[in-house]
């Protein structure tokens, strides 16, 4: 992995990062907004300590570990990744509650042209703010966005350190049994 330093990761605040959509997809997975090693590098979930990558493959979404850099892989599973907020931050607390709320209409938007059956929104204090709703928790919800049903998944970020990856796996997978993907775990390959 290239080794960025303090300018250069500084340097990619606010950029976007392209997400990783087709029609029609089984599950469209959402993160909060991209970190500032997401931007500089342009993939997603890039900073080694997030646990997306590992979660996505331990809990049987994918049949290997895959590298932030193999995002667009992701397609050929029928899975995809975008963002509430698109500008890139060093942390989530930057964002006010306006561009959750904006990121929530256009989020909305974008899975109504787009129309994946599921919806996965990874952190439930950024769907809470985006879709104004309070009592939300991890699991399923039960707004849909036309018939595109909604789940709430942790956030995979290092920094929230009370999911560790055995429980983020776990939520996951609990997900994956629900949209009737297979375990693709199961398919062989090789394991980081």
């Amino acid at each position: 992995m290239t080794r960025f330093t303090p300018a250069e990761l500084e340097a990619a605040r606010d950029r976007l990062v392209p997400d990783v959509v087709a029609d029609g997809l089984a599950v469209l997975f959402c993160g909060i907004n991209p970190g500032l090693m997401t931007a500089a590098t342009g993939h997603h979930f890039a900073r080694p300590g997030n646990r997306f990558w590992p979660a996505l493959h331990l809990s049987g979404f994918t049949p290997r570990r895959l590298h932030p850099c193999e995002q667009r892989e992701l397609l050929s599973y029928g899975l995809g990744i975008t963002n509430v907020v698109a500008r890139a931050s060093a942390r989530a607390d930057e964002l006010s509650a306006e561009e959750y709320r904006e990121g929530g209409r256009l989020l909305s938007a974008k899975v109504a042209r787009l129309r994946p059956r599921w919806l996965a929104v990874l952190g439930v204090t950024a769907y809470r703010t985006a879709f104004d709703d309070r009592k939300a928790r991890v699991g399923p919800q039960t707004r849909t966005i036309g018939d595109t049903r909604v789940w709430v998944l942790p956030n995979p970020s290092g920094l929230n350190a009370l999911w560790t990856t055995p429980k983020l796996t776990d939520a996951f997978r609990a997900f994956r049994l629900v949209t009737g993907l297979p375990d693709a775990s199961c398919a062989g390959g090789p394991e980081d």
